[in-house]
């Protein structure tokens, strides 16, 4: 293929992401929603501000309010009177007046700076100046933060809590948002067990569907839970007709690989459309992308790390596009191996691992447990993952690893 792949029909990771995402036609239907409820939405619109902010001059600091051109003259000043936040000076300063005033309170009209209250001499109404003080000295102006009619927020912007602060300070209580992405999930497997049952042997519990449903939350995503589902075609049939009918995305998790009962990938062949199911990618070289009538579809690898990596990299990413999300790259960053990393070239390898400065300054980075997909337990021994490239092979200490931190949804 020309890849380096290690077996035929493994596709890029990069080339699978650019098929899903020219798939993708962005959710439109669009909602009013109370700032109280905006976590994590995403803008239909550029939100404009109405207002300047701050909304007047106002001093940074504790001090004495004064005109700048009366100290080429005399260094002592008359009190006249008092400026706090809430409470302004009403009047109009004259020669060699000045104002007590206090952080965020108006600078009163005629003032064009403040002077630091440890900078001057207090006897009684008159106020001394010992040190030099430049125009425009620790005054905000109106609108140095956000200017009246500026775009605050964009469209497409998913909002954080910071977002939600910056809303609410230029006096915006409702905002456009994209409706919420629904996304269906069922696992599959007659050897799964729900958290709380009793253990069987020869059972294991269901750990992918609880944390791909946190991570879809993470996302903002309505979730339909369908629990799991037997290794039987008319009950994985009936799941996917129901899941189609009722959301944007369908995920599964298991049953994509070549196992005799993994029907996933064979009923999805059956009522829909397989763009692709083998990834150069490890871990979770068996990942299914499809389409159904009225959804997409993400199978996910049944082995609990791979379904994380192949979730974080490739769903997570076409979901929020999905969603009306501009997309953002993942924070990434070169380091040092501390240790040997063991890969195969073949496929881009997203080694679980941690990255930490040493006592020089210098990023290194050192492999962050067993890198076995089946031991979930490495994600929380781990910041970032190693991002070993598809053609590369094994790692020395020393080398130079591309590191990708973990983002907000595996955080």
């Amino acid at each position: 293929m020309g890849c380096g792949c290690d077996a035929k029909g493994l596709m890029p990771v990069e080339q699978a992401k650019q098929i899903i995402w020219d798939t993708i036609t962005p959710i439109n239907d669009i909602e009013l929603c109370n700032l109280d409820s905006a976590l994590d939405r995403v803008l239909a619109e550029d939100v404009i501000s109405p207002i300047n902010v701050p909304g007047f001059d106002n001093s940074a600091m504790d001090g004495y309010a004064i005109r700048h051109q009366d100290l080429s003259s005399d260094k002592t000043f008359n009190l006249v009177g008092k400026s706090f936040a809430g409470n302004p000076f009403n009047g109009e300063l004259d020669k060699h007046q000045c104002v007590r005033i206090m952080t965020g309170a108006q600078i009163p009209s005629g003032a064009d700076a403040v002077v630091m209250q440890e900078n001057t001499i207090a006897n009684n109404d008159k106020i001394t100046i010992t040190h030099a003080v430049k125009l425009g000295e620790a005054i905000r102006i109106a609108g140095g933060d956000i200017a009246k009619k500026s775009v605050v927020l964009s469209k497409g912007k998913r909002l954080t809590a910071i977002d939600v602060g910056l809303l609410a300070s230029i006096g915006i209580n409702n905002v456009s948002v994209f409706r919420k992405l629904k996304v269906a999930l069922f696992s599959t497997g007659d050897e799964l067990l729900q958290p709380g049952d009793t253990p069987q042997q020869g059972k294991i519990f269901d750990s992918n569907r609880p944390m791909l449903r946190a991570m879809l939350k993470r996302l903002g995503a309505e979730v339909l839970d369908l629990g799991v589902i037997e290794d039987d075609p008319d009950k994985i049939r009936d799941a996917f007709t129901q899941a189609d009918a009722n959301a944007d995305c369908v995920i599964t998790s298991g049953g994509v690989s070549v196992g005799e009962a993994d029907y996933t990938r064979e009923i999805l062949e059956e009522i829909g459309t397989v763009d692709f199911w083998k990834l150069a990618i490890k871990p979770g070289k068996p990942l299914a992308f499809g389409r159904l009538d009225n959804s997409l579809f993400f199978g996910l690898p049944g082995n609990p790390v791979s379904a994380v990596v192949t979730f974080d990299q490739i769903a997570a990413p076409s979901l929020s596009l999905l969603a009306g999300c501009t997309p953002e790259s993942k924070i990434a960053v070169k380091a040092i191996a501390k240790n040997k990393f063991r890969k195969k070239p073949g496929r881009t390898d997203y080694q679980r691992a941690i990255c930490y400065r040493d006592d020089n300054g210098q990023l290194i980075v050192d492999t962050g447990g067993s890198q076995s997909s089946g031991v979930l337990s490495c994600f929380t021994t781990s910041n970032c993952y190693a991002v070993l490239e598809n053609s590369r092979g094994m790692v020395e200490p020393g080398e130079t690893v591309n590191v990708q931190w973990f983002d907000s949804v595996l955080r």
